[in-house]
């Protein structure tokens, strides 16, 4: 009887943090919460937000910070989308250290139940492309999740579970993401200070505004520099500890 209840508390405390964020994600799409995180949502209430930022400037970036948390352990793909958003309300310097510390911290949080929940289990049954993220992640997991977050061809989220499942160590995670979402945040913060202007210049051609018409391909073939040089370190640490 003993052992039962052991067991179950074992259970209990492993399971716990990934069946709640997955009860809170489950409540977000219930609600229609995630209807509101598309481009076309967030423009219309631009003004809105804009006042409130004004009118709370210590609660409001504070609330931003929290959300963007929540939305990326939550799996939800408007990563960008907030973060040119948080440019344009907070300014792109402002805004983009909000953005760092909220992506880094709702990928750590992912990270974790993951790796609390079923780090064990399903490290075992790794196969097709998550099973070459994790080869690479134990040839060198801190260059490799570098070279994924800068140049972010794998999705955020498979990311940071693929990390949790193969046993990458907590702060080896937390300082790969968050120097290699560096140069992304930063860039798409900037270009939320350019959205009112883009805006203005849309409704004059009588046209919407998707947010791929913001990322230019300068900004694209800047992204693709950086993941390269990533890329080249890492060819060349491995080309030193083979000789």
């Amino acid at each position: 009887m003993m052992g039962s209840e052991r067991d179950w508390k074992y259970i209990a405390r492993r399971f716990t943090p990934l069946a709640l964020l997955l009860l809170f994600v489950a409540a977000i799409y219930t609600a229609g919460l995630h209807k509101h995180l598309t481009f076309s949502a967030l423009t219309e209430s631009k003004s809105a937000l804009d006042s409130l930022v004004e009118a709370h400037p210590v609660l409001a970036p504070v609330a931003f910070l929290l959300f963007y948390a929540i939305a990326v352990a939550a799996s939800f793909p408007a990563a960008s989308l907030l973060t040119v958003f948080g440019g344009f309300l907070f300014g792109w310097i402002f805004g983009g250290a909000l953005v760092l510390i909220a992506a880094t911290a709702g990928s750590t949080v992912l990270f974790l139940a993951a790796r609390t929940a079923c780090g064990d289990l399903l490290q075992r049954r790794l196969g097709g492309r998550t099973a070459s993220l994790a080869s690479g992640f134990r040839d060198g997991a801190f260059g490799y999740l570098l070279v994924l977050r800068l140049a972010p061809v794998v999705p955020f989220w498979m990311v940071n579970i693929v990390a949790a499942l193969v046993n990458v160590r907590i702060g080896t995670f937390i300082a790969a993401t968050a120097l290699g979402i560096i140069p992304g945040t930063f860039a798409y913060a900037y270009l939320g200070c350019g959205l009112e202007s883009a805006l203005v210049a849309a409704e004059a051609a009588d046209q919407s505004l998707r947010l791929r018409d913001l990322v230019t391909s300068e900004v694209k073939l800047a992204f693709a520099a950086l993941a390269l040089v990533a890329v080249l370190a890492l060819a060349l640490r491995r080309v030193r500890g083979a000789s």
